[in-house]
């Protein structure tokens, strides 16, 4: 490292040193914005230093869990330079780079919208596109132009790069068509497709002449195996698969992996098909990489949960569960988790920061329904709780089943006071409000701070 880039990523570490101490975050953004403001070209330097290269992931949905899957197979054989609390723009990734010193792989999420811009700078040896479903419209426009973008950016690949697709998104696994360097996995497991498409479903239509797909299996939205019955455009053939998938209720799933180099049973800690989606993503990056089989099956089998992706956090003899939701797909598959066991006490919180999106119209595409059926009562929080509270109005809950307490704090008080002790309080956030009652919890002693891992 030169003297000028050493100098710099010194002081922008000094910074994030700072931003800790005196409490204004975990530094896992203002150092990469103050080395950008001092030399922009020092993250592409930081990066080609690592000497095992960089490795991107990107998604609409999964992506932080993903990544930490794939950083705890691979961190056993390397020293990963890893965006480890989801700080997935360009000034994350920097930071992290920075944070890493001896680091010789980068592994980093990467947002929708920055990855054209991280491939650009990284040049990274993998990169791996998880989904693409409705997310942040105010923010980022329909899917279509986030595709487009991902296409322009991978069409400047070098051949060399290996692209690693979800083939059971017909748009993403479009994106390696003709690809020398390609692999592509998916979920091949028909006893857990859903009977039908959702109505919220994006991708339905054909890439290739615009007529309705037709699926032999729905797994998550629009994600399955899918033929168009006028021009043939299907699903392509998987390399690496999950099959006889097994769904362990709220603990834990269990599924076969299948790969070029062999099949592996998977144990995994944490429940519902969208998780075996993440595992199998994580699996396919992590192979790509030059892991072993084994390394990725011990890797998952060792895995927790990502922060507040299913996270649980013991509180004063209770265990908070902290289940992000973020977009109508997600939101349907956390539903569908819980259906195996629905809580007698539900809190929903809605924000509407600028990392949560500010439309939110998402939440009536969400199929509540199944859980407000269930539940005994229902407290929406958050900065848009009167909104929330009204689509369980028109979902079926009644009034004396139904609370309002805009407060997070308040609402996550009075969740805890009606669960019984060695019970748990399931909390369905937005991003902001999962990052502030994970907050709450921290300061309680319950947690670390989320840039520190869970405890």
């Amino acid at each position: 490292m030169g003297v000028r880039l050493a100098l710099e990523t010194s002081a922008a570490r000094g910074l994030g040193g700072i931003s800790r101490l005196a409490r204004r975050g975990g530094g896992t953004t203002i150092p990469g914005k103050a080395l950008w403001k001092l030399d922009p070209s020092a993250v592409d330097q930081l990066a080609a230093r690592l000497a095992g290269g960089v490795a991107l992931m990107s998604a609409t949905n999964g992506k932080t869990t993903t990544t930490a899957m794939a950083a705890e197979i691979l961190g056993s054989e390397h020293r990963l330079a890893w965006n480890r609390a989801g700080a997935n723009l360009l000034s994350g990734i920097a930071s992290a780079l920075v944070d890493s010193r001896k680091a010789d792989l980068g592994l980093f999420e990467v947002d929708e919208a920055a990855l054209p811009e991280a491939i650009a700078r990284l040049r990274p040896r993998v990169v791996t596109l998880g989904n693409l479903f409705r997310d942040q419209l105010d923010r980022y426009g329909e899917l279509e132009l986030v595709a487009e973008r991902w296409r322009a950016a991978v069409a400047a690949l070098p051949q060399e790069t290996t692209l690693v697709v979800n083939a059971d998104d017909a748009v993403v696994a479009d994106l390696a068509d003709g690809r020398p360097n390609a692999v592509r996995f998916g979920l091949d497991d028909p006893t857990h497709a859903r009977p039908r498409l959702q109505h919220a479903a994006d991708s339905k239509y054909c890439l290739r002449c615009g007529a309705p797909y037709e699926f032999a299996a729905a797994y998550v939205g629009h994600l399955g195996d899918y033929r168009c019955p006028s021009c043939g455009h299907a699903r392509p053939q998987l390399d690496v698969a999950a099959r006889d998938i097994e769904l362990r209720g709220l603990q834990a799933s269990r599924f076969t992996l299948s790969t070029p180099d062999g099949n592996a049973p998977v144990d995994l800690a944490l429940p519902g098909l969208y998780n075996v989606y993440n595992a199998t993503t994580a699996a396919a990056l992590s192979l790509s990489v030059g892991a072993s089989l084994e390394d990725v099956r011990s890797g998952l089998a060792r895995f927790g949960a990502a922060f507040g992706r299913f996270e649980r956090i013991r509180a004063g003899g209770k265990s908070v569960v902290l289940l992000l939701i973020k977009n109508p797909a997600g939101a349907n598959e956390v539903v569908r988790t819980l259906e195996t066991g629905i809580p007698p006490v539900l809190i929903v919180a809605l924000n509407d920061a600028i990392a949560d999106g500010q439309d939110v119209s998402w939440i009536w595409d969400v199929d509540f329904e199944p859980l407000l059926d269930h539940a005994g009562l229902v407290i929406v929080s958050g900065d848009r709780a009167a909104e929330l509270g009204l689509r369980m109005t028109y979902g079926g809950v009644p009034p004396d089943r139904l609370e309002v307490i805009p407060s997070l704090e308040a609402a996550l008080d009075r969740g805890l006071g009606l669960v019984e002790a060695g019970t748990e309080l399931v909390v369905l956030p937005t991003y902001t409000a999962m990052l502030a009652l994970r907050g709450i919890l921290t300061d309680r002693g319950a947690v670390r701070p989320y840039w520190e891992g869970s405890s």
